[in-house]
């Protein structure tokens, strides 16, 4: 399921984020344990809540990953980011975040950005009618920007 996150699940949600995120060392040679600016920082995912909307996905009433979704305005919002704990994946959860986060927003275009080494990000969105309309350089590789029009 999925509710909105409150400031007492940050410490928890952080926590996710970073499996989720360092996971990507472990799937991918010569990645480097990291992720998005701020995904280990407690203060950063603070104002992500009180920015953006920021949801927390339970499973069996664990949280198990989180969804930050941003309105950017004209009908357009930016899944910022969707993360899962890695002993949760491969279970339908990614999917299912999507079509909930598709159904409660009037988007008319999402946008989103993945990193240039996340291969199996990009089957997923791709497979969920997102295309990759650019890339960009991001630290030490680059960021594919993807969006889906409704």
């Amino acid at each position: 399921s999925f509710e909105r996150a409150t400031p007492d699940d940050v410490e928890t949600l952080v926590a996710v984020q970073i499996a989720a995120f360092n996971h990507d060392a472990v799937i991918y040679p010569g990645v480097a344990a990291d992720g998005p600016p701020g995904y280990d920082s407690v203060q950063h995912n603070l104002a992500q809540m009180r920015e953006n909307d920021y949801y927390k996905i339970l499973c069996d009433g664990r949280i198990v990953g989180g969804i930050v979704v941003a309105n950017v305005g004209g009908g357009r919002f930016h899944l910022g980011v969707l993360y899962v704990d890695p002993d949760y994946q491969h279970r339908g959860i990614g999917s299912q975040a999507l079509d909930f986060i598709e159904a409660t927003y009037p988007a008319k275009r999402w946008t989103l950005n993945t990193p240039s080494y996340a291969v199996r990000n990009h089957r997923f969105y791709e497979k969920h009618g997102y295309v990759r309309i650019g890339n960009r350089a991001f630290k030490n590789f680059r960021l594919f920007d993807y969006e889906k029009r409704l």
